[in-house]
């Protein structure tokens, strides 16, 4: 067993988030990612593809998600199930929201129509 103490966690900000690693290969020796989101109010995430599946439950306040053109809200509570190769975009409801979310730690993002410049992101690795 690993434990990761939350002064071992490691945190990653973006202009639209801060991403706290809670578990990961390079924190724990996790095969799988954990990190825990927050977003500030109103603030409209990137539009991006993941090559992997990701699940995300929201803690506070709330996320509008649009996959592939489609449009949900979720609140304190819910889980989305976000699946691999969907185009998606989050934004913040007026209180902004804070999520977990996990996704196999070799997953690669990359912006719709350039799949040539995949990224992993810091926050999973």
């Amino acid at each position: 067993m690993t434990l990761v103490r939350h002064a071992e966690s490691r945190r990653s900000e973006t202009p639209n988030a801060v991403m706290t690693t809670l578990a990961s290969p390079t924190l724990g020796g996790a095969r799988s990612s954990i990190w825990r989101t927050e977003v500030t109010p109103d603030v409209k995430g990137p539009v991006h593809t993941f090559d992997a599946e990701q699940i995300w439950t929201i803690l506070e306040g709330e996320a509008t998600i649009e996959l592939d053109g489609e449009t949900s809200t979720a609140g304190p509570g819910d889980t989305a199930v976000l699946p691999a190769h969907a185009t998606r975009q989050l934004t913040a409801g007026p209180q902004g929201y804070t999520a977990i979310v996990t996704a196999p730690a070799d997953a690669h993002a990359w912006t719709p129509g350039d799949a040539d410049n995949k990224i992993t992101p810091p926050w999973i690795v």
